[in-house]
């Protein structure tokens, strides 16, 4: 069986891998004091406006824990699209926090500002919660990116409105290094008050930076990591797996990779005339098979299955730093076959 369920089904890039072994015997301070780490976020705020401060978490969903807690107050909510992730893939840990996460439909699973100045709009009076933060993810749930200018146009929005905007970037190096972007890492820092870029999913054994710009949410950040487990006494761990994917710009490298192989595997199914639920644009691709395909299908591969509808169904196919792509023409000389 091979998988394409996920980008985060190996262990971790061979230079991770070594970094991580040269700290075997080397002692190092705790909890993100040490050299590493240090290091680390000079090597990031090379890419950022000079203003930011960055924290080192352990996972995604730890992140978006963390931030919106930090950010809201209890009788405060947060403005999201249907598909965002904290809606659909947290098992309810923000809600479990305290806070109610307002829904928009969205367009191709980004968020627009007319949508979220009807939010603001339906939440006036002392009897509904608050809007104050607008949630996104670059990518998003559905493949797709942010441009610049819609980036612009959301943040400018949000700041009219006194509303914070985060961006959870899980896979922000997948848009980053998509073909159709126009976004850097400071243009991601300029228009959002705060935002993590993510390792896991891009080669990290594990891990997550978070980015802060806007100086409101700077103060006592770092306390509110530890409110909710996430400070590791090892943080040296995280800060060497940094450290190593903004040398040589590896974090860039393997992102614009796994990107390649989607795109390969888009262009074979476009031979095969199979339609997509969604325009491909990163590292994940969503073909619409019959059943009787898609269960073959599952008996040599891992993959998602989106949705299923008269016969049909959308399966999430996801590229990674590590897929070699010997296995994507493997996989589309199966799929061929049979159809």
């Amino acid at each position: 069986m091979y998988s394409f369920q996920n980008d985060y089904s190996e262990l971790a890039h061979n230079d991770i891998l070594v970094a991580l072994t040269k700290l075997e015997t080397e002692q190092n301070l705790g909890y993100g004091h040490d050299k590493h780490s240090k290091n680390a976020k000079r090597l990031i705020q090379n890419y950022l406006t000079p203003d930011c401060d960055i924290h080192f978490l352990t996972g995604g969903t730890s992140a978006n824990k963390i931030i919106i807690s930090h950010i809201l107050r209890s009788f405060e909510a947060i403005i999201a699209v249907e598909t965002g992730h904290i809606n659909v893939h947290e098992a309810g840990a923000i809600e479990a926090s305290g806070y109610k996460i307002l829904t928009v439909k969205g367009v191709e699973g980004k968020i627009t500002p007319l949508e979220v100045r009807e939010v603001v709009k339906a939440n006036q009076d002392e009897h509904s919660v608050v809007p104050r933060l607008v949630y996104i993810s670059n990518s998003t749930e559905l493949g797709t990116i942010y441009t610049k200018t819609e980036l612009k146009n959301l943040y400018e929005t949000c700041l009219e409105l006194d509303l914070y905007l985060f961006i959870d970037g899980a896979r922000l190096g997948a848009a980053l290094t998509a073909d159709d972007n126009d976004l850097t890492l400071k243009d991601i820092a300029t228009f959002s008050d705060i935002f993590y870029i993510g390792g896991t999913k891009n080669g990290a054994l594990f891990g997550e930076a978070a980015i802060i710009k806007n100086p409101k949410l700077k103060h006592n950040f770092k306390n509110t990591i530890k409110l909710n487990g996430g400070l590791l006494a090892k943080g040296f761990i995280l800060g060497a797996q940094f450290e190593a994917l903004f040398t040589n710009n590896l974090f860039f490298r393997l992102a614009k990779y796994a990107n390649g192989l989607a795109k390969k595997i888009t262009q074979g199914l476009k031979k095969l005339s199979i339609p997509l639920a969604q325009r491909w644009q990163t590292n994940q691709v969503f073909p619409i098979l019959d059943e009787k395909i898609v269960t073959k299908l599952k008996e040599d591969y891992h993959f998602d299955i989106w949705e299923t509808r008269d016969g049909k169904q959308t399966i999430r196919l996801v590229t990674s730093w590590a897929i070699n792509i010997n296995e994507v023409d493997a996989f589309l000389e199966t799929l061929a076959k049979l159809l």
